[in-house]
C-alpha cells in the first residue's frame, strides 16, 4: 500500500476494521489457514472487542474528546494516540488518550492501538537521525507516521529473533535472524522470521525495528527498519494456539486473548518508501530508546490500569469468603495497593519532568527503571492474588453445574460465600483464575516480565547510564581526610 493520504478515511469504525481484516492475509492457527480472521471462532471475540472499542469511541463525546482530534492535514478526526506533542497541555492531552484506551480494556491488552501508535510517534521523532542512515530515510519516517494516523492503522511489532539456537550468531547461520538478501530498484527482498506479533492477525501493519545483532561488525544485512502490510506476498503469520477453552465459560480470555504470531518471510518485497534503517547497528541500537519515549508511557498507564484491577478482585475474592478483616490478608491488600500508587506516582513524575526532544517534541523523562519495576512486581501481585484465593482457584462450579437442579440446592448451601451467592461467587473466582493461574492468566503474567526488554540486561544499561559523578566526589572527599572522634 502506498504511503499517501488521498484516500484518508480518519478514525475507525467497528465495521471499517473487521472488514480491513479480510484481504487475502495468510494466517494459520493449529495447523489450518484461516479464511477470514474476523468471522473464525477463536478470533471473533477479540476482533469484536476492538469494533466495539472503535465504536464506542465515535458514538460517546467524552471518549471521542479524549481520544481524537483534527488532523492539520486534512481536517479528519484522527487517534490522538498519533499527536506530536510539542507542549505540556498536548502530552497531557495525548496520555488522557493513553488513559481512555486502558480503561476501556482493564489493562489487559499490552498491544493496544495507543501503543504502537506511539512507537510511530517515536519514529517520527527519530527522522533527523534515520535521514542520515541514507537519503530519503527521515522522509519515509514522517510519510509513515502522517500515513498510520490518517488511516488509524492497527499496528504491531515482530522485534524477536526465532528461538532456535541462542548460543549461535546469525553470521554462522543466517537462518537465525531476519535479513536482507537483495536490494533492487523496487525495495528490499528480506528472508527470514519473526517473533512474537502481537496482536498481529488483528493488525493492519507490522513494524520491525529490533535485532539482537545490530551491533556486531558484519552483521549489517540483519539490521533493518521497515512497515509492511500483513497481506504482503510471502508474508506468513503463525499464530499460537488461542487461550479461550471451549469446553469453559472465559470472561476474560475469549474477549482480550490479543493473540501472538511468528512471522515468516519468504523473499518479501519491502518497498522503498517503507524502508527507516538499514545497515547502521549503532545508529539502531541508539534510536530504540528514542522511539519508545512515549510508548513505554502508555506501557505504563496500561499496567496501573491492570493492577487496580488486580487490587479490586483481590479485595472481592477476600470479602467474599469473609478474610478481609484478617491483618494477614489487610497487608496483602495493602502491597498490591503500594504498587499501584506508586506506579501512578511513577507516570505523574514521568511527565511533569518531560523534556524536548532534538525536533521539538515533548516526551516524558526516561522511566526504564519504573518498567523493570513493574515486571518484577507483576509476578508479586498474582502470587498474592493466589494466596487470598487458595484453593477456592481450585474448585468452584461450571455455569453447566449451576444451572443444574439437581445440583443446585447443594450448591447453595455450600459453595456461597460471604454476603455474595454461589453463581457470583463462582464467575469472581473464575475471574481471578484467569487472572493469576490458568493459561491466559500465565500468558499476561509472562509478557508482563518480557515485554519492556530483559530485566537483567535493563538494569545493565540502568548501571551504565546513571550519572552519580556529583555524590561520587562527595563520598571521595569524605574518604580522603582522616575520620574525627
Amino acid at each position: 500500500m502506498a504511503l499517501q493520504t488521498t484516500t484518508a478515511q480518519g478514525l475507525q469504525t467497528g465495521d471499517r476494521f473487521r472488514e480491513s481484516l479480510d484481504d487475502g492475509r495468510e494466517v494459520w492457527v493449529d495447523g489450518k489457514r484461516i479464511a477470514n480472521v474476523a468471522e473464525h471462532a477463536a478470533f471473533k471475540p477479540a476482533v469484536d472487542l476492538f469494533a466495539d472499542l472503535f465504536d464506542q469511541r465515535l458514538a460517546d463525546p467524552e471518549a471521542l474528546a479524549a481520544s481524537s482530534f483534527r488532523s492539520p492535514v486534512t481536517g479528519n478526526p484522527v487517534s490522538r494516540s498519533y499527536a506530536l506533542p510539542r507542549t505540556a497541555e498536548d502530552l497531557r492531552a495525548k496520555f488522557r488518550a493513553s488513559e481512555w484506551w486502558m480503561r476501556q480494556s482493564l489493562g489487559q491488552l499490552g498491544r493496544s492501538p495507543d501503543f504502537m501508535a506511539n512507537v510511530v510517534v517515536g519514529l517520527w521523532d527519530y527522522h533527523q537521525e534515520l535521514e542520515g542512515n541514507r537519503a530519503g530515510f527521515g522522509e519515509n519516517a514522517k510519510n509513515y507516521h502522517a500515513f498510520a494516523m490518517e488511516q488509524d492503522l492497527v499496528l504491531t511489532h515482530a522485534l524477536g529473533d526465532p528461538q532456535i539456537d541462542r548460543s549461535a550468531s546469525p553470521l554462522d547461520d543466517p537462518d537465525l535472524a531476519l535479513r536482507v538478501v537483495e536490494e533492487n530498484d523496487d525495495g528490499i527482498v528480506i528472508r527470514g522470521a519473526k517473533q512474537l506479533a502481537t496482536l498481529a492477525p488483528f493488525s493492519n501493519e507490522v513494524l520491525v525495528y529490533l535485532n539482537g545483532v545490530t551491533a556486531q561488525r558484519g552483521a549489517e544485512q540483519f539490521v533493518l527498519w521497515f512497515a509492511l502490510p500483513l497481506n504482503a506476498p510471502g508474508l506468513t503469520i503463525l499464530c499460537r494456539e488461542p487461550l479461550a477453552r471451549p469446553d469453559r465459560a472465559n470472561i476474560l480470555a475469549a474477549s482480550y486473548d490479543e493473540q501472538d504470531a511468528m512471522l515468516f518471510f519468504d523473499d518479501v518485497l519491502v518497498p522503498w518508501d517503507r524502508v527507516f534503517l538499514l545497515g547502521d547497528g549503532l545508529l539502531a541500537a541508539k534510536g530504540l530508546t528514542r522511539i519508545n519515549a512515549w510508548s513505554i508511557q502508555s506501557t505504563h498507564i496500561r499496567f496501573h490500569e491492570r493492577l487496580r484491577l488486580f487490587v479490586s478482585v483481590a479485595a472481592q475474592v477476600a470479602h467474599a469468603i469473609g478474610v478481609d478483616s484478617f491483618r494477614g490478608i489487610q497487608e496483602d491488600l495493602g502491597e498490591i495497593i503500594s504498587y499501584a500508587e506508586t506506579l501512578r506516582l511513577g507516570i505523574a513524575g514521568a511527565e511533569a519532568l518531560a523534556t524536548t526532544t532534538p525536533t521539538g517534541l515533548l516526551a516524558p523523562t526516561a522511566s526504564q527503571g519504573l518498567g523493570f519495576w513493574s515486571a518484577e512486581i507483576s509476578g508479586r501481585v498474582a502470587e498474592i492474588v493466589r494466596r487470598i484465593g487458595a484453593s477456592g482457584f481450585i474448585m468452584q462450579p461450571s455455569e453447566g453445574d449451576l444451572a443444574s437442579p439437581e445440583l443446585r440446592p447443594a450448591l447453595d448451601r455450600y459453595m456461597r460465600g460471604h454476603d455474595i451467592g454461589v453463581a457470583e461467587k463462582s464467575r469472581l473466582f473464575r475471574l481471578a483464575t484467569e487472572l493469576v493461574n490458568d493459561g491466559f492468566g500465565l500468558r499476561q503474567e509472562m509478557y508482563e516480565y518480557l515485554h519492556r526488554g530483559d530485566p537483567g540486561a535493563g538494569r545493565t544499561r540502568l548501571l551504565r547510564a546513571y550519572d552519580r559523578s556529583d555524590v561520587d566526589a562527595v563520598v571521595r572527599d569524605l574518604i580522603s581526610r582522616p575520620s574525627s572522634h
